[in-house]
Parts: C-alpha cells; structure tokens; sequence
C-alpha cells in the first residue's frame, strides 16, 4: 500500500521547516562572518553521507512563560551520529541561530540521549558548543536540564573520550559540560567562554573588565588552562577533532588505534645526538626530540600554550599510539610548578584510563622554588604527578636526558613510581639535588677558605657529578635499566612498547583512590 501524497507532502514540510532553523537569514548571516551552521558543523565533521540525524522534529515546552506558539525548530540543537576515518561517533551541535542555542528540557534531552547512546555503543562524543545559556522561559527546569547532561558527562569519564568544541558563546553554567570533557577546542575568533561576564564582575567587584580579558581563547588556553586547542575557525577546530580522534580508542574496553607492521624497523637516528647541548645548562627545545621519536615525526601538542615548561601530547613510535610527557628547559628549566604538575597529571590520567602507553622525557632540576608556590600549594599539586603515575597501569618508559633531581626525578615516573623500563643518556644526572647546591652545602667550609672559591667549586661540582649522579651509578643499583646513545632511543622505545602492549597489573580492590586535588 503506497503512501497518500498528503501524508508524503507533510512529512517533506515539516523536514524542511527543521532544516531550516533560524531561518535563511540568520544562516546566510553566519556565512558572511565565516561561521558554520550547526548541521553544517556536523556535516564537516563526519565523512559524507554518513550523518543519521536523531530528534530532527522534537519540540520545545510550550508551556514555558512566553514561549506559546514560538517554533524552536529542533528544540535549537542537531544530534545524531556519522563516521569519523570509518569509526562510529556521536555528537551534538548546539543551533545560534535558534532561540540563541539556549538550553531547555528537550534540548538536553536531546543530548542526554546522544550521551546515553555512546555508552551503549561505546564510542566518542563531540559536544560543538555555541549557546546563549539556559532558557530563562523554563525556570528552573532548564538548571535541573544541565544537570542531567552535567551527571552524564561525569558517568562517561574514562568510559568514551568526550571533546568539547567551543564554537560561540559558552557562558555560566553552559561551561561546566565542556570543562567535565576530555578535551576542549575553542576556536579563537568567535567563541568565548566564562563562569561570570564583565557587567557581573564589575556590579559584584567593581572590578572593569572586558570579555576578551576574560573569556577569549588566548586567555581561556594559555592563563587558565581551561582550554587545550585554539582553532582559527570551525573548519580548522573540525579538523583537529578528527586529529585527536585518530590516536584515541572508542572506548576504555579497546586499544587505541595502533599502526603495527609485521616487521618493526629498527634502526638508529643519528641525528638525535646532535639535538641535546653537552653543557646541561644549555636549554634546547624538548619538542624537537619528541617529534624526531614519533613516527614521521607526527606529534599532536595539548595545551601548548599553558604551563609550557611540560610539553604533553600524542604520537605514535613503531606504530604504536603513546602519549609524551616532556620537561620543557626552554621555560623556566624545565622545572615542574603547579601549573605544570595539574597539566601533567591529568593527562597521564586521561592516557590511562584509555590504554595509552606512556612516554616520558626527562630533564628536570627540581620542583619551581619560591614563597608563592609553596603558599599556592605545590606540594599538593606536585603530589598529582606522582600520583598520577603511581596508579597508571598502561606501559610506562622513561628517558633520562639530562637532569633528573630531587623529588621531581621521582615526579617524572622514575622505575619506584612504576615505569616499566628507565632508559638514560649518557649526559643524564640522577641525584638528590644539583651538583652546584649539594657542593655548597656538603664543601661549604671548604669553598670559604680556597684561595679562588668559584674555580674550586666549578671542580668539586663536576667531580660530584662524576660520583654521585653518574647514570652508571644509577644503572648498577638497577634504578635504570640501561644507558644507551640518543641515537638508539626510537629503536629502544618502539622494541620495547611492542613487548608490553599484552602488560596487565592489577592492583588492590577499592573504589578509587583520593588524589591530592
């Protein structure tokens, strides 16, 4: 039995008046400024005609206060799921151009249910955020929505990876979801994020402020920390959403999406014993040795402009997906503050959770001294490394290039923190503290009465140096595994990472540790 023309007609009207949301001159508005529209959005981000669109004709509370007989085409949000490089995920793109992409019951119901499905089915979610905030026409209704998104973002952590693109406005508590994912990218022309504008900052304060002081995307990825990628448009933040999906698993139950080779090349890189200064107070950028490890020198930087004196990111070494976690001597010496343990610590928790071996370099003098970290809290902070570290259980290798003292040589996944292998360079420095402070305070009386102090403590320092932090020291009391060339390092690494992919390690039963937050 066909089908009546009426009833076909009906159902093309009534899709057509979905598809066009706010209406063509809001979308052709956002064209004009560069922006996407949020179906747009998903269309670029999902291989073609691989997008199944959930809740195209839900609709609003039209018993909200001054909402009657408002259409809200898709309740201002388009969800639905696709395929990313032929991997299955959902996602949800909040609408502008409808009812301001405000957020009321259906709207949230809409993404709760893209939430609950990606549980179900175990894979990714990408939550585009451009929203003006709750809808005030719902009362406290539109709080209680957030909070059934906010409770679901908490129960798929560590479950499915979650990326926020923040695409427009994220203000208030519309900016707690995206801070309860994974990864934030935020694109840095259009967007802006903030917990309090500058009216309410100003009548609470009378602090003068402005939104870009506040809530744009430099300050947002580099003061804050609150955002891990800057994109310069949608386009560019859709491409790097498909960047980071490439080296994470669909879910905490797989593998990440390994590149093995029946036969794993190995051979050594010359070119790596040139990259690191023979004085270890020349600083070099760590970066360059991270990108001459990874596979075709592909490395993926999180949070690169925040906390920089630790550089973190993805790549993969003999095809196997890591995670890097660097000391930076570019900045501040590489010593680890309390930014840099937050940034630290998170991400080898999120590599963790998702069965991502980890990788880390180290050249490190020390925890950051100074009356305002320790007011701050660095021992707290600095504890979530070790933390952090102490409870993972994927594959852990360390590489000692250069220094490696104190408590921050411990901080850096030494083989008590459970690295499996510790690998260290020749030029590598493994002591309690640096050469120059334990000569002043173990020679003190001694450098007071030579006839030239600094010449003599250039001397007693190096023969510290010598006998004290000598990588061989360390190896023959098999806290490092072995002292091999710079040039050996890829090859080490990669040997090493295929023999540990099939590691388990079990630890004592309980609900979950209490880290040092």
């Amino acid at each position: 039995m066909a089908l009546s023309p009426s009833l076909v007609d009906e159902l093309a009207r009534r899709r057509a008046q979905a598809l066009e949301a706010g209406g063509a001159d809001k979308i052709e508005g956002r064209h004009q400024r560069g922006v996407m529209s949020a179906r747009e959005r998903l269309e670029a981000l999902f291989a073609p005609g691989t997008f199944q669109e959930v809740g195209l004709h839900a609709r609003h509370n039209t018993r909200a206060f001054g909402m009657e007989g408002r259409p809200l085409p898709g309740d201002a949000v388009v969800c639905g799921t696709g395929f990313v490089d032929d991997r299955p995920v959902a996602a949800y793109s909040q609408d502008f151009t409808v009812a301001g992409g405000s957020l009321g019951e259906i709207h949230a119901r809409k993404i709760c249910a893209m939430l609950d499905h990606a549980v179900k089915a175990g894979v990714p979610v990408v939550g585009i955020n451009d929203s003006g905030g709750a809808r005030i026409q719902e009362g406290v209704g539109s709080l209680s929505a957030y909070g059934q998104v906010f409770y679901r973002n908490v129960q798929l952590s560590g479950v499915v990876p979650q990326i926020a693109v923040i695409a427009g406005p994220c203000a208030g508590g519309a900016a707690y979801s995206p801070a309860l994912m994974d990864f934030i990218i935020m694109t840095r022309h259009d967007a802006n994020m903030f917990i309090c504008g500058p009216e309410v900052i100003r009548a609470v304060t009378g602090q003068a402020t402005t939104l870009a002081d506040i809530g744009s995307a430099e300050v947002n990825a580099s003061v804050s920390g609150n955002v891990h990628f800057i994109a310069e448009n949608d386009q560019h933040a859709l491409d790097l959403t498909r960047r980071l999906l490439s080296f994470l698993p669909a879910n905490n139950m797989l593998d990440p999406p390994h590149r093995l080779t029946p036969n794993l090349l190995l051979e050594d890189d010359p070119a790596l014993d040139a990259l690191v200064p023979d004085s270890p107070k020349t600083p070099f950028d760590v970066r360059l040795v991270v990108r001459a490890l990874a596979d075709d020198g592909d490395f993926l930087e999180v949070m690169e402009t925040f906390a920089a004196n630790l550089v973190i990111g993805f790549g993969r070494i003999g095809g196997v997906v890591v995670g890097f976690v660097a000391n930076q001597p570019l900045v501040k010496a590489g010593t680890l503050d309390i930014d840099a343990s937050d940034k630290g610590a998170r991400f080898v928790r999120f590599c963790n959770a998702f069965n991502i071996p980890l990788v880390t370099l180290v050249d490190v003098p020390g925890f950051l001294p100074g009356i305002m970290e320790e007011r701050r809290g660095i021992i707290r902070h600095g504890a979530k490394m070790l933390f952090a570290y102490a409870s993972a259980t994927v594959p852990k290798l360390t590489v000692i290039m250069r220094k490696a003292y104190g408590g921050a040589y411990l901080a850096m996944c030494s083989q008590d923190m459970g690295a499996d292998l510790v690998l260290a360079w020749p030029s590598a420095e493994i002591a309690v503290m640096g050469a120059e402070g334990a000569v002043n305070i173990l020679y003190r009386k001694e450098l007071n009465e030579a006839d030239d102090p600094a010449a003599r403590a250039r001397a007693l320092a190096e023969a510290y140096r010598d006998e004290f932090a000598s990588p061989y020291l360390s190896a023959g009391m098999l806290f490092v595994g072995d002292v091999i060339l710079p040039r050996q390092t890829r090859s080490t690494l990669a040997l090493a990472l295929r023999g540990l992919l099939s590691k388990r390690e079990n630890r004592p039963p309980k609900k979950h540790g209490n880290i040092p937050l």
